[in-house]
């Protein structure tokens, strides 16, 4: 392991202990961010199932998986306060003055927020089990859902922390993270797209939330790939592992960046 390396692993791990203490010490936030997945799910799930033409218990299947992804794509919203609130409170002014890696911050909040919607992600699944939700793909399948919705957690918290970094104001970036529960409406998390109009169609299958919720229906074994959707859409493994790739190679660089420059 080269230098460089091995003390981004050191930093960045000790980056993460911090993290993982802000929220132990915030246990209201953390109750919060676990809870509204489930509320969510019984909420649309029992409304909204009754008034679209699937059957509850069919909707409640579908719509399992793209609550998931919805609720990954909250790492924008999630990495954008953390960032700001720290910059606004002259945190990171003080973590910059440290002898660490400029990429060590980020990255621990980063890797903190994966940990906590992994732990998050037991009692969501359990509250699916009960509402009538099943894996009925194999268990290879459903690993790579689970590894994929994390991987799409990362990439989204990223842009987050770029966000955050960039406002530099808590208060801001709340009003603009509450903004983004628009991203997950203009997608096939919670119905689906066939039925839109073709504009309309397009940009939701666009929508990067679009393929990784196809992507998870898929390999759980939920739903079959729509036909004549967007490309994201018809290969949703690939496509989603594609928005991943280039979300993480737009926004890390430019997080790091932007924290290592601080108010230039």
């Amino acid at each position: 392991m080269s230098a460089v390396a091995h003390d981004l692993a050191h930093d960045g791990t000790a980056m993460l202990g911090r993290q993982l203490q802000r929220l132990r010490n915030n246990p209201g936030l953390l109750i919060l961010t676990q809870t509204m997945p489930v509320t969510m799910l019984l909420f649309f799930g029992y409304v909204f199932g009754s008034a679209l033409a699937m059957p509850g218990e069919e909707y409640r299947a579908f719509l399992v998986p793209g609550l998931l992804v919805a609720t990954a794509a909250n790492g924008l919203m999630t990495g954008m306060f953390q960032a700001a609130q720290d910059t606004h409170r002259g945190v990171t002014d003080r973590l910059r003055t440290l002898p660490v890696s400029r990429a060590a911050v980020p990255l621990g909040q980063a890797v903190a927020d994966l940990l906590v919607t992994a732990a998050g992600m037991v009692p969501f699944l359990l509250v699916g089990l009960a509402v009538g939700w099943r894996m009925e793909g194999s268990a290879l399948g459903a690993a790579g859902a689970v590894g994929l919705l994390l991987l799409f957690r990362f990439a989204t918290t990223w842009i987050g922390v770029f966000l955050g970094l960039l406002t530099r104001n808590e208060e801001a970036a709340g009003q603009l993270g509450g903004a983004t529960f628009i991203l997950p409406l203009l997608s096939n998390a919670y119905i689906p797209t066939e039925g839109l109009p073709g504009w309309l169609r397009t940009v939701a299958e666009w929508n990067p939330i679009s393929a990784v919720t196809t992507a998870l229906r898929d390999l759980f074994g939920n739903a079959q790939v729509p036909e004549g959707a967007a490309w994201p859409v018809a290969h949703p493994v690939a496509g989603s592992l594609a928005w991943c790739a280039v979300l993480l190679a737009v926004f890390v660089p430019l997080a790091v960046r932007r924290y290592a420059r601080g108010e230039d």
